[in-house]
């Protein structure tokens, strides 16, 4: 059994050398070591593998029975250390075949992914976008076990382990259907409180919101009709019917038979956030994921 507290791996390169020109001399040479130095390896060698492992002969050296059986192994074992401990090849989009697994809730998806989904499958278009449900409570666990590579989160409850970058700053407006009567002329915060209203519950089943607390800051209490888990809804809600609501202006956007102007109450908007592990913090091709949102979203 080899005790591996006494082999140093600088030993098996030079065995290997030994094994590749049978001659002391020559194999000191390729090191760039003295040829003293270089049997001083070879003894030590010997003791390692209890066995001889190159014995004198007529032109050289020759390789016993154990240094034949050792070639092979030996050149495949350095093969993978040095691909282990070689600089990370640089990324090439064009070739990647990566499925990049994201955490987002639908507005996020729509606001953040959609606007770079043309970009990211003509830069990469051997790769494959998964879009998983955002579930705050489990984000931190699948980061950790791998089971997503990014996550959007907003500012409050966003995992602290996680790196966070902000990738833009959101603020709330109201909206209806474009031929909405109360919504032609701007409204105020009594006439808003007064109006039907849908919510985005993404827990579900929620009546209540940041816009209640800007209004009971004023006194004043709306009525809220509708809560559902999903903006996608929302909007069809919103263009079929007079509810209105007050959500994230991106979310708006290009979405023709919305109206939308500034809510009649100060609602404070949050910081959008994309989070990811430590595992893939340097990993090439997440850096140029994270980097193509970024612009895409700039």
């Amino acid at each position: 059994m080899i005790n591996f507290s006494q082999l140093d791996l600088n030993l098996l390169l030079t065995l290997q050398v030994l094994l590749d020109e049978l001659n002391v001399t020559r194999a000191a040479r390729r090191l760039n070591l003295s040829q003293p130095s270089v049997s001083v390896q070879l003894a030590r060698l010997r003791e390692v593998f209890n066995d001889p492992l190159l014995l004198p002969g007529p032109r050289g050296m020759r390789p016993t029975a154990r240094a034949d059986a050792l070639r092979e192994p030996l050149r495949q074992a350095l093969a993978a250390l040095e691909s282990v401990v070689a600089p990370a090849a640089s990324f090439e989009p064009e070739k990647s075949e990566n499925t990049w697994r994201v955490a987002a809730t639908d507005y996020m998806a729509t606001a953040i992914l959609l606007p770079a989904l043309e970009a990211l499958r003509q830069a990469a278009p051997l790769s494959r976008l998964a879009v998983y449900e955002l579930n705050p409570q489990r984000i931190l666990r699948q980061a950790e076990q791998g089971d997503i590579d990014l996550i959007f989160h907003t500012r409050e409850g966003a995992p602290a382990s996680l790196h966070q970058r902000v990738i833009f700053s959101e603020r709330y407006v109201l909206a209806g259907r474009r031929d909405h009567p109360a919504l032609r002329t701007g409204v105020t915060a009594k006439q808003f409180s007064q109006l039907e209203h849908a919510i985005v519950s993404p827990d579900g089943g929620g009546f209540w919101a940041a816009t209640d607390v800007a209004l009971a800051r004023s006194g004043l209490a709306r009525k809220v009709v509708l809560s559902v888990p999903h903006f996608l809804f929302l909007v069809e809600a919103l263009l079929k019917t007079d509810l209105v609501a007050v959500v994230p202006e991106r979310l708006t956007r290009n979405i023709a038979g919305l109206t939308v102007s500034a809510p009649p109450v100060d609602v404070e908007g949050f910081d959008m956030l994309m989070l990811w592990h430590e595992r893939l913090h340097r990993d090439a091709g997440h850096v140029w994921l994270r980097q193509m949102l970024m612009k895409q979203l700039g």
